[in-house]
């Protein structure tokens, strides 16, 4: 497999870590950095974007242009990163796009509320909300693969759990990207020993994500907490993390429990790559191999 350069790894990580800061960044300015970047990112003709209404939510639907009919009433429900309190279906629109025509599938994205406008357990229901409106318009669980970076891995994890408790049918499988497995206790020990190497993450982000999102609640949530929950009767998990980032620890220890629960997983460590790396596929080969990877997963969920 092609590999980037050291130098031009060394240069990324640089400009990302300059213009990083999430820890201490007012929610505005997250927002708006986002919003500029959506802008310049670059269209697919290969896809077509189209608006849907989800309930209360808005959100967006990625169809591949060369869509076998095979798959026509299959979709991925893509939950977005963003710390809970930001993320669009715009600036999702090339990731989502490159996922979409790799996996050969629909993918559709919610705009789940935010925080701290909207704190726990708002994302949550909207999570759950959009996977029952699927249900509602005719897809079968077993015709639906959930994906998710960062606390949208989180959600993915989060929403498969609270189903699986609420004796709702499950989703044919997850492939999550850098997920927070554990929101609640922080203790992996990637977050000492990847603090040099990640340039966006850290544990401040993190707990600045899990005090935006719980607001005045301080009870502790469980479902943050994925790691120390019952993992068993989840379908098939396809989990991605970078060698350089703080979340490395979550991401092992995850597959390491869901595996003990009897949940087959695949779990890709990308050396030298940080945090949803996937989002440089127009950069990095790396990214987009790790596309192409999560695309065989999704159609070997999905197969008839």
């Amino acid at each position: 497999m092609e590999k980037t350069s050291p130098e031009k790894l060394a240069a990324i990580k640089l400009h990302l870590r300059q213009s990083g800061g999430y820890a201490g960044k007012p929610v505005e300015r997250i927002r708006l950095e986002m919003a500029e970047t959506a802008i310049t990112m670059p269209a697919h003709p290969g896809v077509s974007i189209q608006a849907e209404t989800i309930g209360s939510l808005y959100g967006e639907w990625i169809r591949p242009a060369d869509l076998n009919a095979n798959m026509e009433r299959r979709a991925i429900l893509y939950f977005h990163g963003g710390g809970f309190v930001s993320g669009t279906c715009a600036f999702y629109r090339d990731l989502g796009s490159r996922i979409a025509l790799a996996g050969g599938a629909k993918m559709l994205i919610p705009e789940y509320r935010l925080a701290p406008e909207f704190p726990y357990p708002a994302a949550n229901e909207d999570c759950l909300l959009a996977y029952r409106w699927l249900l509602a318009h005719g897809y079968a669980p077993r015709d639906i693969v959930f994906g998710g970076d960062s606390v949208g891995g989180s959600l993915a994890l989060m929403t498969m759990l609270a189903l699986r408790d609420h004796g709702e049918p499950l989703p044919s499988g997850a492939f999550l990207l850098s997920p927070h497995a554990d929101l609640v206790h922080l203790d992996g020990e990637s977050y000492r020993t990847r603090a040099e190497t990640d340039p966006t993450g850290s544990l401040e982000a993190s707990r600045r994500i899990l005090d935006d999102y719980l607001g005045a609640h301080r009870e502790e949530v469980p479902l943050l907490s994925p790691l120390r929950m019952n993992l068993e009767a989840l379908p098939g998990l396809l989990i991605q993390v970078g060698g350089h980032e703080v979340l490395l620890s979550d991401a092992e220890r995850l597959a390491d429990r869901a595996r003990a629960a009897g949940v087959p997983v695949e779990l890709e460590v990308w050396e030298g790559m940080w945090s949803v790396f996937q989002f440089l596929g127009g950069l990095l080969p790396e990214a987009r191999q790790a596309i192409a990877n999560i695309g065989g997963f999704v159609q070997s969920r999905l197969a008839p």
